[in-house]
């Protein structure tokens, strides 16, 4: 009986010990993978202290993942060759490749680290970048695909645009965002970022971008006294000459601080949970929207805040005579870019004509973004403006300053004409 309890408990040790080499076994085969995929998953907590405490060995792996991401990433919108050399950055720190491209002789060890440690910031910082394909809708049906990143402003894409279509670079070109169910469009301003403003959109959001020409965009530079006296007759403002509305503007736009158009009038004022229209007098101010109560003097202690601009754009909307019972289709709405449904948050609000729906919906934006939307005005005219300006000049100089040293020569456009034929012998 001792022989056979003496027996289990060896095989029982056995067995253990069986075991134990197992896990080991298990743990060496596994520990390769494990830190290559600790490695790639702490690459958004790397820096610069942290790279310098890696060795060359982790230090070199880290740079040729990064290159090959950076060729994934880049293969839609660039050419093999391009993601061929990129790929070969790293390759060309190594101690032989810099001792050859550098004449002062094969560099130290930690300037070989250095090297490789901004090369792989530097891929780092590209890493960390956003990007979306984006497919733009043009006016005959056709669409153009973008790959754009979040560094990237709506004037950018504009001129890639511009590039891609030989449109002309005129400053009312613009991308408008559309939404089938809220039945609403908004221009897109030339200095939003254009990825954070699709990433509002929901997954499997139905919202459309089009590139069109909107004169509406910058009517408020090309014709001022439409919307900073605004009270006058129209046939008065239709006699204003170029200089006097630049004055407008200087005065307005380029002082300490952007003067909004002061302007007030009956807006209608959509109910919540209702299709129910009712008249409000509106205030514009600089901090926002206000509305005079029921039974109230139009004076500053009894005006009611509607809604502050910092958050909310305000988009131009279709058909609601027919969708809200609005009282005239000249509508509008004001909402934060993330509600894409129909919501409680959304203001209705609706005009009598469609001057007035442009003297609001324009007169707010000014309120909203002031000084940047004449910024972005005037890069827009400085890019629509042709650059052979100074080439044309320089020609001119240099063909005054050949015909005042050669004043007998024929001018360098001017052509003889050909020699008379001789008649046949």
């Amino acid at each position: 009986m001792d022989d056979i309890e003496a027996m289990f408990n060896q095989l029982v040790r056995d067995m253990d010990g069986l075991s134990q080499n197992l896990m080991a076994r298990g743990e060496e085969l596994n520990q390769g993978p494990r830190s290559q995929t600790s490695l790639s998953a702490s690459f958004t907590d790397l820096n610069a202290e942290s790279l310098n405490e890696l060795e060359d060995q982790d230090l070199d792996a880290l740079v040729a993942d990064l290159g090959a991401e950076s060729i994934k990433s880049s293969n839609a919108d660039k050419p093999s060759t391009a993601a061929a050399q990129e790929c070969q950055a790293a390759a060309s720190l190594c101690p032989s490749n810099t001792a050859k491209s550098s004449g002062k002789g094969p560099m130290s060890e930690a300037q070989i680290k250095a090297a490789k440690i901004r090369l792989a910031l530097r891929k780092l910082a590209e890493a960390k970048v956003r990007k979306l394909v984006i497919k733009v809708l043009m006016t005959d049906g056709s669409y153009m695909a973008l790959m754009v990143d979040e560094r990237q402003v709506v004037g950018e894409v504009l001129d890639r645009l511009f590039e891609k279509t030989h449109c002309d670079r005129s400053i009312d070109w613009s991308l408008i965002e559309t939404n089938s169910d809220l039945q609403t469009e908004r221009i897109f301003e030339d200095h939003e970022c254009l990825v954070e403003l699709l990433s509002m959109w929901g997954r499997h959001s139905n919202n459309r971008i089009y590139f069109l020409s909107a004169p509406q965009k910058y009517e408020m530079f090309r014709n001022p006294q439409l919307f900073y006296m605004w009270e006058k007759e129209k046939s008065c403002l239709c006699g204003f000459n170029q200089q006097a509305k630049q004055l407008l503007v200087k005065e307005h736009f380029e002082g300490p601080a952007v003067i909004v158009p002061d302007l007030e009038g009956i807006l209608y004022l959509k109910q919540e949970d209702k299709k129910v229209w009712r008249p409000r007098y509106f205030l514009l101010r600089a901090s926002g929207l206000y509305y005079v109560p029921k039974g109230k003097t139009k004076c500053s202690a009894n005006l009611t805040c509607f809604v502050r601009f910092d958050k909310l754009d305000v988009y131009n909307a279709k058909n609601y005579k027919q969708k809200y019972r609005a009282p005239t289709d000249f509508c509008f709405i004001l909402k934060h870019p993330c509600i894409q449904k129909e919501s409680n948050y959304i203001k209705f609000l609706c005009c009598d004509d469609e001057d007035t729906l442009m003297l609001w919906t324009t007169s707010i934006r000014i309120a909203k973004y002031e000084a940047v939307l004449y910024k972005s005005y005037q890069a827009a005219v400085k890019r629509a403006s042709p650059p052979q300006t100074a080439q044309t000049e320089t020609h001119g100089e240099r063909a005054s300053c050949d015909l005042e040293d050669f004043p007998d020569e024929p001018p360098p456009d001017f052509i003889p004409p050909p020699p008379p034929r001789s008649a046949a012998v």
